[in-house]
């Protein structure tokens, strides 16, 4: 799913196209994209672009007449520029924007997703209030103080890792980069938020600016003037998500997961964990007492099988 540094570079893509742009037409090809119904999404045709924002993972584009198109990528939407008036392309496509004028003089942006489960939406909505009802509460990452960023933390009793990845707590952090935060704050997953001490709490509010931060600069060198065409969660340059098995750029350790449904945690049990091996829900169930507890028995038990 495209996190907060993503989206952040989808939307500076987007400015430098469709800022100040006119929405000619909208092509919806999938039936289940569009879950609003008033307005009627076809009003947003014949609106001029005035504004371009992030509300948590959702990309909003404002419209004049006080419209916003608020667009939801999900897990595997994605968005691609074309020339103007090109076509969907294919099964994949859910819809296209059509845009004349602008920076780019014009062209179309076309909504994909792969897969066979539509979950990307688009709503259009009128005023403020309509837009706000799409927030999902949490606070900005890059924008909270310190204390601003302790008070969401500490507002319930949550692991570290459902706490980051929250929507009401925090905006725009998800699976991945909460992966990349935590190991960069040295905490692990599963630390329970009420026992974090000051230090931890300045650990993880550093990591946290830190980490998105330079994945938006990394975007940012990658894209230069052209268009973000490699928005993925799993990236080589990662430090543990989706590394599963492969070594700790830190410590050289393998990279440890837990697996639950379709999310998997990613963790260096010697940076994060003090050694300790977290308990895979599946794994470990199975092998229960044969259950390793630590990175250590874990390595000796293949070197000695």
């Amino acid at each position: 799913m495209p996190e907060l540094p993503d989206i952040a570079i989808y939307l500076e893509a987007l400015e430098r196209r469709i800022l100040g742009a006119e929405l000619t037409g909208l092509r919806i090809a999938s039936p289940f994209l569009v879950r609003s119904v008033d307005p009627p999404i076809r009003t947003a045709a014949g609106h001029r672009v005035e504004s371009l924002r992030r509300l948590g993972k959702r990309i909003v584009i404002g419209l004049d007449g006080d419209l916003f198109l608020v667009l939801h990528l999900m897990i595997a939407g994605r968005l691609q520029w074309a020339a103007a008036g090109a076509p969907l392309p294919g099964r994949k496509g859910l819809a296209a924007f059509d845009f004349a004028g602008g920076p780019s003089g014009g062209g179309t942006l076309l909504l994909t997703e792969m897969g066979s489960k539509k979950r990307a939406s688009l709503h259009l909505v009128r005023g403020a209030a309509a837009l706000a009802e799409h927030d999902p509460g949490g606070v900005e990452p890059l924008e909270a103080s310190r204390d601003g960023f302790a008070a969401a933390l500490t507002a319930g009793n949550h692991t570290l890792k459902r706490a980051l990845t929250d929507p009401r707590l925090f905006a725009g952090i998800g699976n991945a980069y909460s992966d990349e935060i935590l190991h960069a704050a040295g905490l692990s997953p599963i630390a329970m938020t009420s026992r974090l001490d000051e230090a931890e709490i300045d650990r993880l509010y550093e990591a946290t600016r830190a980490t998105l931060l330079a994945w938006i600069e990394r975007g940012r060198r990658e894209v230069g003037d052209g268009w973000p065409t490699r928005v993925t969660a799993f990236r080589p340059a990662m430090a543990a998500h989706g590394r599963y098995g492969k070594p700790c750029p830190v410590c050289g350790t393998p990279i440890q997961r837990i697996v639950h449904a379709d999310n998997e945690t990613n963790y260096c049990p010697r940076c994060q964990t003090g050694g300790r091996l977290l308990a895979d829900r599946a794994l470990s169930g199975l092998l229960k007492k044969d259950w390793p507890k630590t990175i250590d028995e874990l390595e000796n038990r293949r070197k000695n099988p």
